[in-house]
């Protein structure tokens, strides 16, 4: 095999079968060293086989080689042989049978800060992995460290294949994806630390000696100790196959105190039952923090349940909405244009509920395992989204509607200071760009929809964040002090005691009541506790505010479409249009119509008449044009 070391040669480190540079570079005894190049193979090493094989140490360090060195025809008998290959950086792999006949003792190998990409199947290969850190963990003996391999991203699964160990595994700061599912039955410790890209476990069983876990993410912590609660431990690894599990009879076995007068005092200790006497334990960290509970998405059994019947009434009802639109044969108007995007955002929230159902069902029992997987997936990241853009799109839709409606009727008789649909576009496409902008920020990195699995921007840790979400939240209160101030003002309207009391009066203040209970029940508690919250001041924890998410936070969204539209003769109408055209209903269908026909002629033939005086007229003209505009927006039913 022949390296060629550049420059960087004069700045390596090797210690090789017991030579080290001091003030230059030593060329090895099993190599050939040239003015540019090493030499090292079976032919080189002929000369050193007769040498004394007592070498405790071979380092091969921050040298220029880029591909992995032979040293299966080093054969040292010492019992703690320590292997250094670290800080190569242009070295890319570990082939397979790389330590095959380097040592048949046990051997501590440290592989870190190299530039390994992948580790191939076999590549430990007839090594027994000794033990790395003595101190720290007295009981190990066995460990391989593969940390600070910024770029290593695959260990194939028979990577230890053949293999005894290794006891501890450090794969900390490395680009690995994915453990190998099959080798780690003897991994003791196991060190994952700063390895964002490792999002999921091998398969637990695979780790049945595992005893301490020094990960990234919490919920893997959350996996494991659960895991660790509900297993069985068999009696001892060293039994056969034919061993049963342990029992109480068997722990308390495993010391026995007999007293006898021909024997004296016995003390009979059995150290195969030791394994018996207490559980093992595992030790994990990070451990689960507040945002992040062991515990499934739903969190409650009932919401679990309540989460698809909401998400359901929500799709139904607003697709319904947008379906009688659409189809609907008569003149898009203002209050129509409006509910379509109302209806649009309000389905945005009724597919992010039914995206998360889908994923707590799926996950259901054992959702940590799967936690960091969804939270930092793109489908998590949709769903925050979707919940952001759609609520923040109705909250300014409902604003929209209720302005509209209180500038219409306050100005009945003005019939040129009316929203025309050109404008209404106008201030439906700025809030677009705003709820389009509000649920784009937590993706660029202001604030995050990966601090929970609901997956909604909590992630307050930086002040920009912190003031995104107190923005959204006095927003949202502003909207709602909006909508009830101008139904307060409607109902003003329409109670002035210059026109006649009408008998729709009482169902008009009915319907706004509900309106606005409706809207306060949406977003009283939730921005209450979301604000004391934003203030680092959390009033609520995260397992009791799912309760919040599920139960009040789509109230919005599954009212509006009935409230608005649904319950509305106008809807009704275009619906009965829309099943005659489809076969079904002609007959309503020609009563809507009929009626329509009547009351567009007798609202003519009151605006048109003029017999009982000017002030008459006025008044007369006033009621009529705001029962008029009521009517069609299907405020009176």
């Amino acid at each position: 095999m022949w390296t060629s070391l550049p420059m960087l040669l004069f700045h390596s480190f090797f210690f090789f079968y017991g030579f080290k540079c001091v003030s230059g570079f030593v060329c090895p005894r099993i190599c050939r060293c040239y003015s540019n190049a090493i030499r090292c193979n079976n032919v080189t090493q002929g000369s050193a086989l007769m040498m004394d094989h007592r070498d405790k140490r071979l380092s091969i360090s921050n040298t220029g080689i880029t591909i992995f060195p032979d040293i299966t025809s080093i054969n040292s008998l010492e019992s703690e042989f320590i292997l250094d290959i670290c800080d190569n950086l242009y070295l890319l792999e570990i082939p397979p049978n790389a330590f095959t006949g380097m040592t048949k003792e046990y051997v501590t190998m440290n592989l870190y800060n190299n530039g390994i990409r992948e580790i191939r199947d076999h590549a430990f290969n007839k090594t027994k992995i000794d033990k790395l850190y003595l101190i720290m963990f007295p009981f190990i003996d066995q460990s391989t460290v593969l940390k600070n391999n910024r770029n290593l991203k695959v260990i194939h699964r028979d990577a230890f294949k053949g293999a005894t160990g290794p006891g501890v595994l450090d794969v900390s700061a490395t680009a690995l994806t994915k453990l190998p599912p099959q080798g780690l039955e003897s991994v003791l410790v196991l060190f994952a630390q700063s390895a964002y890209a490792l999002k999921s476990l091998p398969p637990l069983q695979g780790l049945w000696s595992l005893r301490e876990a020094h990960l990234t993410y919490n919920s893997h912590c959350c996996a494991l100790l659960s895991w660790n609660t509900h297993r069985d431990f068999p009696m001892n690894p060293t039994w056969n196959n034919d061993s049963t599990y342990c029992d109480d009879s068997d722990a308390s076995a495993s010391n026995l105190f007999v007293e006898d007068a021909a024997f004296g005092d016995v003390n009979f200790h059995y150290p195969e039952l030791a394994f018996c006497q207490t559980r093992p334990t595992l030790v994990c960290t990070p451990e689960a923090d507040a945002f992040n509970p062991c515990e499934d998405i739903a969190g409650f059994s009932f919401l679990r349940v309540a989460i698809w019947f909401i998400n359901i009434l929500a799709i139904t009802g607003n697709l319904t909405v947008l379906l009688v639109s659409f189809t609907s044969r008569n003149k898009l108007t203002v209050p129509r244009f409006l509910m379509c995007h109302l209806a649009f955002a309000d389905l945005c929230i009724g597919i992010y509920l039914l995206m998360i159902a889908t994923v707590d069902l799926r996950t259901c029992g054992h959702y940590s395992q799967h936690a960091i997987e969804w939270q930092t997936g793109p489908g998590c990241s949709a769903a925050g989204f979707l919940s952001v853009f759609g609520g923040e799109l109705s909250v300014y839709t409902l604003s929209t509607i209720t302005l509209e409606r209180w500038h219409t009727i306050t100005n009945a008789l003005q019939v040129e200071r009316r929203l025309v649909l050109k404008q209404a576009a106008s201030i439906m496409a700025a809030g677009w760009l705003i709820s389009l902008g509000m649920g784009m920020l937590p993706l660029i990195g202001v604030s995050s929809y990966a601090k929970v699995s609901m997956c909604l921007p909590m992630d307050i840790e930086t002040p920009l964040a912190q003031a995104f979400i107190i923005i959204i939240l006095l927003l949202n209160v502003g909207a709602f002090i909006v909508v009830c101030v101008c139904y307060v003002l409607i109902y003003l309207a329409v109670k002035n005691p210059e026109l006649p009391r009408r008998s729709a009066d009482t169902k008009i203040a009915k319907r706004m009541a509900v309106l606005i209970f409706t809207d306060f029940l949406c977003m009283a508690p939730i921005s209450f506790f979301a604000i004391s919250a934003a203030f680092k001041v959390p009033l609520i924890t995260v397992t009791n505010s799912k309760i919040l998410l599920v139960l009040f936070f789509p109230i919005n969204s599954c009212a509006n479409p009935f409230l608005y539209a649904i319950f509305t003769k106008a809807f009704r109408k275009d619906s009965y249009q829309l099943m005659s055209a489809m076969g079904c209903c002609k007959s309503k269908a020609s009563v809507y119509r009929m009626k329509a026909y009547c009351c567009e002629n007798a609202i003519k033939r009151n605006l048109g008449s003029n017999n009982n005086g000017a002030g008459t007229g006025v008044r007369l003209e006033a009621m009529t044009g705001r029962s008029h505009h009521l009517k069609k927006e299907g405020e009176l039913t």
